[in-house]
């Protein structure tokens, strides 16, 4: 395939003008470029690089980071990082090994001289790294990029780890899948006719059509019912971005989705036509088969986990009031943003005071979770209760935050507290 089209200024930084770093940053954009047919690069407003965890990188993939920052790789666009495996300042509270911190301090550090924000979060959209409608940007974490393409309007492929810092140091990405407009149009007509109470419930939907249609984009016909579309100044305090955030998370982690469309709510949705001509139609009336595939655990739970993607604002009040004056039976993990925990001291307090723990920086499946005992999770993550089974080897329940809030309480899944006494398993 042909290399895209560059302007002057990017040769030079492909032939070395600009240095090294610049020069194996442009490499990779060019060469996904040309793998995809891309006609030319795009500008970027922003940057979320994934690849931060030490649990993933190893030991390879710190000196692949060390060595580009030795060559003087700086960003250009406002860049931002996705969790690391643990909390970067409350780790040894929580257990995690010294030498693990070490190493995970170290991937943090050479991202720093790389000028990046180490604002460690999957929900950069909440904590400042806001992309406006229509926007390229170069973004990496799953549910981040589905937020980003649905919800905002922005424009991304979902890109590696590697690919999405060589656009940060370059300004640049390939023009070509969602970048473009073809691209953006939906495969799949998805008419919901049941009812979608919880996060859960918006969670599994996910889950469930995102099997079915694995990296296409569906259009959400939800009926009568539906959120009002959030505005980027209320996402934090927003119920419809929770949800629509639980919905894009399921969808990226059960299928390899990046971009949905929800009639009446999504942007593109309201401006226009998005459906393709040959769209598929599925229908979803039931969400019973998706919760049953996603609870996979005995009776005792040991560990109860809120916050995948991470909690927002609005999501950690909801919490603090279900367990305040509470006493935990199970240990409790809400995960979210430094910044959002930072703000919101009642909250935190209040979920501390009964025996939680509100973890920053950090998500339980790129944390060496495995390493702590931890045996039976339950979460009202979808995509969490996907994951956890392979990335952190425990069993998981999976309900709503209720169920899990009641879990926590008593150490039993809420559905077989009764007889687990008389019937262990």
């Amino acid at each position: 395939m042909d290399q895209p089209r560059l302007t002057r200024e990017e040769k030079g930084m492909l032939h070395g003008a600009q240095g090294p770093a610049v020069k194996r940053a442009m490499e990779i954009v060019v060469a996904l470029g040309k793998i995809y047919g891309a006609p030319h690069l795009v500008l970027v407003g922003s940057v979320q690089v994934s690849g931060v965890s030490f649990k993933n990188l190893g030991e390879a993939g710190l000196a692949f980071l060390q060595e580009w920052a030795d060559q003087g790789a700086q960003v250009r666009v406002p860049t931002t990082l996705n969790p690391a495996g643990i909390d970067t300042v409350r780790w040894s509270i929580l257990g995690f090994d010294e030498r693990f911190a070490r190493q995970q301090g170290r991937v943090i550090e050479a991202y720093a001289r790389m000028g990046i924000q180490t604002t460690c979060t999957c929900t950069p959209y909440l904590v400042g790294n806001l992309p406006s409608f229509g926007e390229h940007i170069a973004w990496a974490e799953s549910s981040a990029v589905c937020f980003a393409n649905s919800v905002l309007g922005a424009r991304t492929n979902r890109e590696g780890g590697p690919s999405a810092l060589a656009a940060a140091i370059c300004g640049r990405t390939a023009a070509y899948g969602f970048h473009l407009d073809p691209g953006r149009r939906a495969r799949f007509h998805v008419d919901v006719r049941c009812p979608l109470h919880t996060l859960s419930d918006w969670g599994v939907l996910g889950y469930i059509v995102g099997r079915q249609v694995r990296n296409a984009v569906p259009y959400f016909d939800l009926g009568d019912q539906r959120c009002a579309p959030p505005e980027p100044d209320t996402l934090g305090s927003d119920l419809c971005a929770d949800q629509l955030k639980a919905l894009g998370a399921g969808l990226a982690a059960s299928g390899a989705v990046a971009l949905y469309h929800v009639r009446g709510v999504t942007p593109e949705a309201r401006q226009g036509d998005v459906l393709a001509d040959d769209a598929q139609r599925l229908v979803v009336d039931d969400l019973a088969d998706g919760y049953q595939a996603l609870n996979r655990g005995t009776c005792r739970v040991d560990l109860v986990s809120v916050g995948c993607p991470h909690a927002s604002p609005r999501e950690l009040e909801q919490i603090a009031r279900a367990v305040s004056g509470q006493h935990l039976q199970a240990a409790l993990w809400v995960t979210t943003a430094r910044e959002t925990r930072e703000r919101m001291p009642h909250a935190v307090f209040a979920i501390e005071d009964a025996g939680g723990q509100v973890v920053a920086d950090t998500c339980m499946i790129v944390a060496p979770i495995e390493e702590l005992g931890f045996r039976v999770l339950a979460t009202n993550s979808a995509k969490m209760a996907t994951y956890a089974p392979s990335h952190s080897g425990v069993q998981v329940r999976f309900g709503n935050l209720e169920q899990c809030v009641e879990a926590a309480i008593t150490g039993l899944w809420p559905a077989v507290a009764a007889n687990a006494e008389r019937h262990p398993r």
